[in-house]
Order: C-alpha cells, then structure tokens, then sequence
C-alpha cells in the first residue's frame, strides 16, 4: 500500500501582497500538520509513502518555447512562489494540489519577452499596470536610454512628463518611487549619458572641462552601484550631439568594472551610419564594454538595400572579439521629433535660443536652405524620407494643433496653405520646440536582413500606455503596442522570416545574456517564473499609423515573478514586477 502526501515548498510567499502571504503561510501551516499525521499513520501500518509536490500554478499541456532557440516541445511547467519548480510532467495527484491549473493545449509557453529599449521611465510612474507592455507578452522592461530617470542633480531639469514631480535625486530615488506605486512588469535601466552631462553642465555646447568630466564620471558610477545594468547614449540630436567619443569612451570605461554594457543610438542611421557604427565599436573597444546598437536601421531611402553592409561591417568585429550586437523593432518607420528637423547651429546655444532662431525670418530662411541642402555630417530627415509626406505629426499638446496629429507636413502645408518649412517651424514654437513626429524611412528588405542576423535582438523603442485617459492622448508610433505580437504573426507566421524558436530567443535569452540576467529569459527549473502564454495561430498587432492605440490579439496569459498579471487577456491589475539591478562584485 502507498499513500501520497504532499509537499509544499512556498515558504517563501514574497511574490504577493499581505493577503498572498498570509494565504501562504496558512497553506504551508495546514500542509505540515497534515503531512506529521501522515507520517504517523504510516509508520504505524508500514505503508510507503510517495510524495506529492503542491505547486502554486501548473501549465498543462503547453508547446514550450524556451529562449534557448532549440526546438519546440511539449511540457508541464509548475511554478512555486516567483520560481519555475519543474518542466516536464505533472502527476495527477500534484494537480489535484495545485492552487491554479492552466490548460495550455493549443498554446505555446515561452519566458516573458524582455524589452530592451523602451521610455516607459515616467508612464510607469503614472499608471503601473503597463497595459500596452503586459498585452504584448513583455515582462521586463528596460529603461534609460540617454536621458535616464535619474540622475537628477546640479543643472539637469526637474520637469517631468504627464506633469509629474520629480522629488528624487538619483536612480535610487527612482526605483523607491516606483516601487511605493508598484509596477506590473520588471523595471531595468541604464543611465544616461546625456543626463549625466546635464546634471554638471546643462544644455551647454562647449567641452567639459577636466573637472567637469571627473563629475559626470562619478554620477555614472554613484548609478551603477545603485543598480543600472551599463551606460546609454543618443547622438542623433543636440544636445546629446556635444558628447564627444573620448568623453564617451571615459564615461564607459566607468561602467566596466561593473560589468556594464554600452547601449547606443549612434550619430547616424542615412548618410554616415557606418562612421557611425565604427565609433560605437571604437568606444566599445577603448573602454573593454560589450556594445548594443539601439533600433539598428538604414533609414534613408537613398540607402536602401544597404544593411547586408552595415551588418557585415559589425560581424568583422565581432571576429575580432568584440561583444557588438543590435536590436531593432518590425516596422519601416521610425519615431523622432519634429524638433530633428532643425539644424544643428540653431540648437547650439539651448532651448530658448533655438525658440528664438524659430521665430526670426532671416534664420527661417537659413534653416530651410540647410533642410533642402544638406550640412555635412548632420542626419537630415528631410533628404533622408525624400518628401514631406514621410513625416507625420504623432502629438500635440494645444487644443488647436490636436486636428494636426495623424496627418503628415504635406497635408498639414496643404490644409494651411503654407510652406512644409513654416509648418514645421511654426508647431515646433507653438507646441514649446517639441511634437513627436513619425518618420517614414526604412525598406521592408532591409528590416528582414536585419532580423536575420543572429546577434540582432527585439526592443519596441516603445513607452507603456493605455487607450484611455492621458496615456490615451496622440497618435504614437504602433510599436508602442504591436512590437512583439507583429514579429511572431507577421514575421514568423505569415512570412516566414525566421522561426518562432528563433523570434523568441530574440526576445528572451538574447536580450538577458546582453544585460546580464542571469536567472530571467530562459524556461528553465530554478529561473524566475516570468511566463508569456499565446496562441501562435492568432497572435498579431492591431495597432496602426491611423489607429495606435489598439492592443494586439494572441496573447492570453502574462505570469511576473509568479504572479498572474494578463489571465485569458484580461489585466487583473496586480503589480508583482520587481526593481531588476546590475549584481557585480564589490570593488
């Protein structure tokens, strides 16, 4: 005779609130108790005992795909607290004791996808459910790139988006204010090198002086012992155009000792990209850091067909040894602001100066023969979209200039009956020198290649939002909703571009090698249970140029830490997502 007892291993109940832990607790209690009268019993009659695991949550008959890039297979997957406890398979008795089963036939289980490049750092602050983040399947959520949440000292501005307070001086202060709201998805950052230069000289143009630098050095530092996961740059714009590479080679070689990466939107993505990647390999090399390029494109159409270049130019260094990666989002458009179109000595001397070269004709004038002409070694949108109906107006902020977002500098110049240049410089000084703009630049066969390349990741360059409210203002770039769903049905499903073992390693494990994450984006016993469940059939984006703010489809179970977040596609609103930081030896 055997009898089957069970046993509970959530002693640990840190992976919900006050009323999980005390469930928890009761549940660990009353399971002692019972398995102490089991073994009594036994030992009386001389039965074997057979033990019984009692899992939290168990996902039965799922196709598993595990980061890893091999191939599918059919598992169980039991979760016990915020830990995946086994992959294989579930008895019957171990069901019966599980607090949660999910049948996942018909559905493939993979690791939450982990987004590398996002701007979530304030709507988070708002609103910590991260809708259009926790619908797409996404877990974690990186943060940080050039102007990052904190620090937040010296000249660097306290304004905030959304009318928000910034009452915290470094990223600590960040992560504690984001953690007394609470937060659906994990949180990583990286800290900014633009923001650290802001805080010691502001929107200054000149070069730091040797002080100066020491400073901004040891603002990198103070926030990679607070927990950011490397350093991140974009130089495409002032003032993060002022950043020299010898500056950022010494702000790099700062986060080196603690393992930390160098992220980069580099100085040019059309005439100039592969100037452009050669000094991110430059200050990889010089500082000894891993590199990833952010959003990886040719966003030129006079470029067009060029990516098998600039991807093989990043290969012959990768054979020399150096880690050099990218990550790009599925779409041939890309989201800037319209400010971009402005030349670079108008924007030398700061905001208010720039706001004044747009309200003056005579500067008017020279802007608009650069636009149309060119300056050497500036990124000009213009002559890289071909026309002014390959830049739409994403948002405003003005009653007035709302009937604008959706529409592109062509019709608004046709609406108004003005030049594309007065229309440009002209919302730019309504709206306070800033309207988000999406930007019409990229090949299809471009994107493709690029996504071929085993080293090129998946980020959305996207912000958590939600169709209602004040995240709901605006026509934002799709990807804000729509990243992951459209790389696995559009992509993977319907033009077979790479396989879905591949799409989701791109999304998982690649991305947690590059930060560093040691026990996140692999389904495998032992890592955090961070899970997206979807039916690979159906899932697709819904969102669109016209219509952004509609979420995808396909994605029916979202699990962080152990926790249910999205159950059968609906948000439950818990917030079990953690503070995720940079481990390094201390030195």
């Amino acid at each position: 005779m055997q009898i089957r007892y069970l046993i509970s291993r959530n002693t640990n109940a840190d992976f919900d609130h006050s009323q999980g832990k005390r469930r928890a607790g009761i549940r660990f209690e009353t399971s002692v108790r019972l398995a102490g009268i089991v073994l009594i019993f036994a030992a009386l009659t001389g039965c074997q005992l057979q033990p019984v695991e009692v899992f939290d949550l168990v996902i039965l008959n799922g196709e598993v795909v595990d980061g890893s890039g091999s191939n599918r297979f059919f598992a169980d997957v039991a979760i016990t607290g915020d830990t995946i406890e086994r992959i294989g398979t579930v008895s019957d008795a171990e069901k019966r004791s599980a607090s949660r089963l999910i049948d996942a036939q018909g559905l493939m289980v993979s690791p939450g996808f982990i987004d590398i490049h996002t701007h979530s750092d304030y709507t988070l602050l708002l609103d910590g459910t991260a809708q259009s983040k926790i619908r797409q399947g996404v877990t974690t959520e990186v943060l940080g790139e050039s102007r990052s949440a904190g620090p937040v000292t010296g000249r660097a501005s306290r304004e905030a988006p959304y009318g928000l307070s910034v009452d915290w001086d470094d990223l600590g202060g960040y992560f504690e204010r984001l953690e007394k709201g609470g937060v659906s998805v994990n949180v990583a950052t990286y800290v900014g090198a633009t923001q650290v230069r802001l805080c010691v000289m502001g929107e200054d143009s000149r070069d730091p002086t040797d002080a100066e630098m020491d400073e901004m050095r040891e603002l990198v530092v103070q926030a990679m012992e607070d927990g950011a996961f490397g350093l991140s740059s974009a130089l495409l714009v002032p003032p993060n155009t002022y950043i020299t590479t010898a500056q950022l080679i010494e702000l790099a070689r700062a986060v080196k000792p603690f393992g930390g990466i160098y992220s980069t939107h580099i100085r040019s993505e059309g005439e100039g990209i592969e100037e452009a990647i050669r000094e991110a390999i430059e200050i990889g090399e010089a500082a000894e850091v891993p590199v990833d390029i952010i959003h990886l494109k040719v966003a030129d159409r006079r470029l067009w067909g060029q990516m098998a270049n600039v991807c093989d130019l990043i290969e012959e260094a990768r054979k020399r040894g150096l880690e050099i990666t990218a990550n790009q989002y599925p779409y041939i458009a890309g989201q800037n602001n319209l400010v971009a179109m402005v030349p670079p000595w108008a924007m030398a001397d700061g905001r208010e100066e720039m706001m004044a070269h747009l309200a003056r004709s005579d500067s008017r004038k020279r802007m608009e023969r650069d636009i149309y002409e060119g300056i050497p070694g500036w990124f000009n949108h213009y002559l890289a979209m071909g026309d002014w109906g390959g830049c739409m107006v994403a948002s405003v902020n003005s009653e007035e200039n709302k009937r604008f977002e959706g529409k592109s500098i062509s019709e608004i110049s046709k609406l108004l009956g003005k030049s594309p240049t007065d229309v440009t410089f002209d919302l730019l000084l309504e709206e306070g020198g800033s309207v988000p703009a999406v930007y019409f630049l990229m090949s299809e066969k471009d994107v493709c290649h690029a996504m071929q390349r085993p080293w090129v990741s998946f980020g959305s360059d996207g912000t958590a939002v939600r169709p209602d409210g004040v995240l709901g203002e605006g026509r934002p770039h799709p990807r804000w909703y729509g990243t992951f769903p459209r790389i696995l049905g559009k992509y993977v499903r319907e033009d077979g571009v790479i396989s879905v073992e591949e799409a989701i390693r791109k999304m998982t494990s690649l991305n947690a090698a590059k930060l560093g994450l040691v026990d996140r984006g692999l389904l495998v016993e032992g890592n955090k249970a961070d899970l997206t469940v979807f039916d690979a059939s159906k899932i697709i984006d819904r969102a669109s140029f016209a219509d952004p703010h509609r979420y995808p489809v396909g994605v029916e179970y979202v699990i962080v830490n152990g926790v249910m977040v999205l159950d059968q596609g609906s948000h439950l609103g818990t917030k079990p997502g953690r503070i995720l930081k940079k481990h390094h030896d201390s030195i």
